[in-house]
């Protein structure tokens, strides 16, 4: 009786359960994100926080009056195309996609629904908008071309490890903007005649293999390419530089919070920011087609001391002077 008892209880839960979704859902906005992390490695809650903070500029808090839902692809970016299905299925009011992959995921998935996309990549470039100040379609959002990063990346290496001949650069493959990474890193690095060595990683297995090649190859230090995946990653990329002794530069501040020795790169907290403003407008009624895409050009230099000390180096005062965080 009692096992007959519990399958009549929850066979009514079930079927009550779509139902109060769908009420949830018509009587309250919901806010998709998605991104191409971990599970075990989601964004920072600060970053979840700061687009909180964008929402709540525009009127809206979460378990007030909108419903924030987190999804992520575990780092396969073949499962983001069901992610964004399934928010399309539920009707959600915005789909904010935190990087490239998610923000092509969504953009196939739905012509209707609003996008709001926050990338390091040229939008234009990827099909996710017609240009910046007219997107043209159900996408927007916020991008920070990193046109000259690479260059700025290698002047920093080279004032920290002055003797620098032959520098890595780490790469994903299946990024969708690699091809303008390495054009345009190789380009700084034969400017000022550095010999670089390109290496790719789309797994973890493939991190150990790219970091056993760069030391083989001799190389004095490395730059991390703009990548989803590598952000994910941080904890063993900033590892093994630590490890084989390789001063790197890294394009997040977090990878100097997790011991990498320096990052420059776009300021994430003011990229969650917009974005979050963004998806508040679009819940109000605002169309993407009418939102220019804003382009975060502040950038932020952070500098690791401790694992400076651990490589040997000596970080010379101008370069402490210029940094925006100096970690001590």
């Amino acid at each position: 009786m009692r096992r007959r008892e519990f399958f009549r209880v929850f066979g009514g839960a079930a079927a009550a359960w779509p139902l109060a979704v769908r009420a949830q859902q018509a009587s309250v906005p919901i806010v998709a994100l998605i991104s191409s992390g971990r599970s075990s490695g989601r964004l920072p809650e600060s970053l979840i926080g700061i687009f909180r903070q964008g929402l709540a500029e525009q009127g809206y808090a979460e378990g007030r009056n909108v419903v924030i839902d987190y999804r992520h692809g575990d780092n396969q970016y073949e499962r983001l195309a069901g992610l964004a299905a399934e928010f399309v299925r539920r009707q959600v009011a915005v789909i904010a996609a935190l990087n490239s992959p998610a923000a092509l995921a969504a953009k196939v998935a739905t012509t209707t629904i609003p996008i709001v996309f926050m990338i390091p990549d040229d939008p234009v470039k990827l099909g996710l908008v017609a240009s910046l100040s007219r997107p043209g379609g159900n996408a927007t959002g916020v991008s920070f071309l990193l046109s000259d990063l690479g260059p700025k990346q290698l002047g920093f290496l080279r004032e920290l490890v002055p003797d620098a001949k032959r520098i890595g650069l780490l790469v994903n493959p299946h990024n969708a903007n690699v091809e303008d990474i390495k054009k345009e890193v190789v380009t700084a690095a034969s400017a000022i005649k550095i010999d670089l060595k390109v290496v790719e990683a789309s797994d973890s297995r493939e991190i150990e293999v790219a970091f056993a090649t760069l030391i083989d190859n001799r190389v004095d230090a490395l730059v991390v390419g703009t990548d989803s995946f590598f952000f994910n990653r941080r904890i063993q990329i900033t590892t093994l530089a630590a490890r084989h002794v390789l001063p790197a530069i890294y394009n997040a501040h977090d990878y100097a919070e997790a011991g990498g020795l320096m990052s420059y790169g776009t300021s994430l907290p003011e990229a969650f920011r917009q974005t979050g403003v963004y998806a508040g407008r679009i819940i109000k009624g605002e169309k993407p087609v009418a939102l220019p895409v804003l382009q975060s050009t502040k950038c932020v230099l952070s500098t690791n001391l401790p694992t400076a000390r651990a490589l040997g180096l000596n970080v010379p005062p101008t370069l402490i002077a210029r940094a925006d965080e100096v970690i001590e």
